[in-house]
C-alpha cells in the first residue's frame, strides 16, 4: 500500500460489490473522495468497473472477470493477479495488474496504460483501439487480433498468430513469437521506433536504460487486407 492513507476502505468480505461500485460511480460525479481501497476481492467479478473520475483504487488480492473495465481518469491497482478482460474498453486512466491477467487483458480499450507485472493469457489487447499495454512476462496467442491503434509491448515471449489481421496497432516483443497471423510482418526498428519503446517503458515504471532495446523487434500490419483484392485472397 501507498504510504498516504485512503480515504475510503470497503471490505468485500462484509460489504456487497454492488454497494463499492455504487460508492465508485458516486464519488466520480461528486468529486470527493480521492483513494480507495478494497479489501477481500477473493476473486470477485466486475470490481471496480465504469469509473469515470481521477480516483485511486487498490485492491487488495485476486480479481475476476472485467476488472477496471471501461475506465476513465481513474489509477486502478490490483495487488495480485486479474481475470479475464481486465480493463476491457478501458477509455483512460492507468491499471497496474502486480500478478497475471487472464484472456483478453486491455480487449477494445481506446486509451490510458494497462501494465502487467507478470505474464498474460490469450487474446491480450484484441481489437485494442489506442491503449497501451505493457506486459513484463509472456503473451499467449492471438494477441493483438485485429488491433486498430496504440501499442502493445511484450519484455518475454508471443504465442501463436500475433497480430492475426492488424490494422495500425505498434507491437514489440523482446523475447520469441511463435508465429504470425495473417497480415503482420516483422519490421525494422529504428531509432524513432526505439524512442516510442522508451517512453512507454519509462511510462510503465521501467527505468531508462534498464532494458536494451535493441533486443526488441518491431511488428506491424503488412496493409493487404485493409481491402479486398483477389491476390490477397490466400491471406484470409
Amino acid at each position: 500500500m501507498n504510504a498516504i492513507s485512503p480515504d475510503v476502505t470497503f471490505d468485500l468480505a462484509a460489504t456487497p460489490l454492488r454497494e463499492l461500485n455504487e460508492a465508485l460511480h458516486k464519488a466520480s460525479a461528486e468529486a470527493n473522495a480521492r483513494r480507495w481501497r478494497v479489501l477481500n476481492p477473493n476473486g470477485r467479478h466486475a470490481v471496480a468497473v465504469g469509473i469515470a473520475a481521477p480516483l485511486t483504487v487498490e485492491i487488495e488480492g485476486n480479481v475476476g472477470y472485467y476488472c477496471a473495465g471501461m475506465n476513465a481518469e481513474a489509477s486502478v491497482i490490483i495487488h495480485g493477479n486479474a481475470g479475464q478482460g481486465v480493463a476491457e474498453n478501458m477509455m483512460s486512466g492507468f491499471v497496474h495488474v502486480r500478478g497475471d491477467a487472464s484472456q483478453s487483458a486491455g480487449a477494445t480499450g481506446h486509451g490510458g496504460l494497462l501494465v502487467i507485472d507478470g505474464n498474460a493469457s490469450a487474446r491480450c489487447g484484441i481489437s485494442m483501439k489506442g491503449i497501451d499495454i505493457i506486459v513484463k512476462g509472456s503473451i499467449g496467442h492471438m494477441s493483438a487480433f485485429m488491433g486498430q491503434a496504440g501499442a502493445l509491448v511484450v519484455m518475454g515471449d508471443a504465442g501463436d498468430a500475433l497480430g492475426d489481421s492488424l490494422y495500425e496497432a505498434k507491437l514489440f516483443v523482446r523475447g520469441t513469437v511463435k508465429s504470425l497471423g495473417a497480415d503482420c510482418i516483422e519490421k525494422e526498428l529504428r531509432d524513432e521506433h526505439k524512442a516510442l519503446l522508451a517512453q512507454k517503458l519509462e511510462a510503465a515504471g521501467i527505468a531508462p536504460g534498464s532494458v536494451d532495446l535493441s533486443e526488441f523487434k518491431r511488428y506491424g500490419s503488412a496493409r493487404r487486407l485493409y481491402n479486398f483484392h483477389v491476390d490477397n485472397a490466400s491471406a484470409y
